[in-house]
């Protein structure tokens, strides 16, 4: 049976679902992975298609009890957890991560797909389940958006030199890539716009697509692919979630890319608060 909803200080969500119990102890990372496997590929949602994300990253400040808590936010900063944005799911009766992970599809596939959210901590007592994802306080110093493009350039081809296994597709090392303006132009100018209008996605509000913007950019290609990213506020944490997202994982081992840019923007007022893009170019 479904309970209605109940929204506290940091938006917290409940169902309730009959479902008999069974007590296994790796069911949390087990739904933790189904959480992020459901992220990997593209879903529909909410009558809306969703972007391939980046997994979620298990966070023990975010492991909560799964009953019993009165104040979410009191709970949240006892843990110390620095948080921006938080968002908690309690579930009744799930016995096992899948029957857990059906009722998340079903009743609350626009919060796990939300892409300002990078940690995760997730438990379980019996039938009660508490899943809660976050987004922390950018806390990093960062240089301007082509000053870390170019670190991201630097990091990218350090995971290009070695062979990777992106999903079920392996790639051999891949030649470095080459810094391109054009493409760098294009890349601050998509992240601004997703920064400072609240949105995450390869096209932008006019439909553009990343390829339309590169030519606008003036750049003269013949292939074209893009990663972006949300919520991360270093380098190395966007290529770690890149490297481990299939698809964002294949763009940057394709050895047919050539040439890069890359930009990050920051946007206080939005939802992740910083958004990055990467432009991958064949010339």
């Amino acid at each position: 049976m479904r309970r209605p909803s109940s929204i506290l200080p940091l938006t917290a969500l409940s169902l309730g679902l009959a479902f008999a119990t069974a007590a296994v102890a790796t069911e949390e990372t087990q739904l933790v992975t189904s959480i992020n496997t459901y992220r990997s590929q593209v879903q529909r949602c909410a009558g809306q298609v969703s972007q391939e994300l980046p997994p979620l990253a298990a966070d023990p400040r975010l492991v909560l009890p799964a009953s019993g808590i009165d104040n979410l936010q009191q709970a949240l900063a006892s843990s110390a957890y620095p948080m921006v944005n938080v968002q908690a799911i309690s579930l009744s009766g799930p016995r096992d991560a899948q029957a857990a992970m059906k009722a998340v599809q079903e009743s609350f596939c626009q919060v796990v797909l939300d892409p300002q959210f990078v940690d995760i901590g997730v438990s379980r007592s019996g039938q009660q389940w508490r899943i809660v994802l976050a987004r922390p306080l950018l806390t990093a110093r960062l240089g301007d958006g082509q000053a870390e493009g170019q670190k991201l350039l630097q990091t990218l081809n350090s995971a290009r030199a070695q062979p990777r296994q992106c999903g079920g597709q392996a790639f051999a090392a891949a030649t470095p890539l080459a810094w391109s303006a054009a493409l760098a132009s294009a890349a601050q100018d998509h992240s601004r716009d997703m920064a400072n209008n609240n949105f995450f996605d390869h096209k932008d509000r006019n439909g553009r697509t990343p390829g339309d913007r590169a030519e606008l950019a003036g750049y003269a290609g013949q292939q074209i692919g893009e990663n972006i990213a949300a919520g991360q506020d270093t380098v190395s944490k966007v290529v770690d979630g890149w490297l481990a997202s299939p698809g964002h994982c294949a763009n940057l081992m394709n050895p047919q890319f050539r040439e890069l840019g890359a930009a990050y923007a920051l946007d206080p007022k939005s939802d992740a608060g910083i958004y990055w893009t990467a432009l991958f170019g064949t010339p």
